[in-house]
């Protein structure tokens, strides 16, 4: 019972900022509940690959991957371009922690002097948030590149 409790408050959590950015970006007003179902799938998605054992970089690209399939479905059944779902959907995604350590250690090199271990921990963050971004990013192309590949019109 704990555990639906915590994807519950996960998904509560992750759709208010989906929620925010489909503002900031000024998507549709009937849209932003699927900005906050979107943004909900994927953290508790997320959550779900990264309990059952999955990598974080592994657990947001099967999470994105996910969302691309179901804006796709969206926007096909709605007749809405797609990235008016998966932007704001992806925003749970993003490594913010990894960023902010990576460029905190970056900081602490300029300031304290270089050492091993600063330059370890840069290097582990930096590269941790350019795969998890790479991630989303080929996870949330991958469901459209498939669909236009084996659905188009035989001629």
């Amino acid at each position: 019972m704990d555990i639906i409790i915590d994807y519950l408050i996960y998904a509560i959590f992750a759709a208010i900022p989906a929620v925010g950015f489909g503002m900031v970006f000024n998507v549709p007003r009937d849209t932003l509940s699927k900005c906050a179902y979107g943004g909900a799938i994927t953290y508790c998605s997320r959550e779900f690959f990264m309990n059952l054992g999955f990598s974080i970089e592994l657990a947001t690209f099967f999470a994105s991957t996910l969302v691309g399939m179901v804006a796709l479905y969206w926007s096909r059944k709605f007749i809405v371009p797609r990235p008016v779902y998966t932007i704001a959907s992806i925003i749970p995604l993003l490594p913010g922690t990894q960023a902010f350590s990576a460029i905190i250690n970056l900081i602490n090199m300029n300031v304290h002097g270089v050492s091993p271990e600063l330059i370890s921990m840069f290097i582990d963050n930096s590269l941790e948030t350019i795969i998890i971004l790479g991630g989303i990013g080929f996870g949330l192309a991958l469901p459209s590149l498939y669909y236009i590949r084996y659905n188009r019109p035989i001629i």
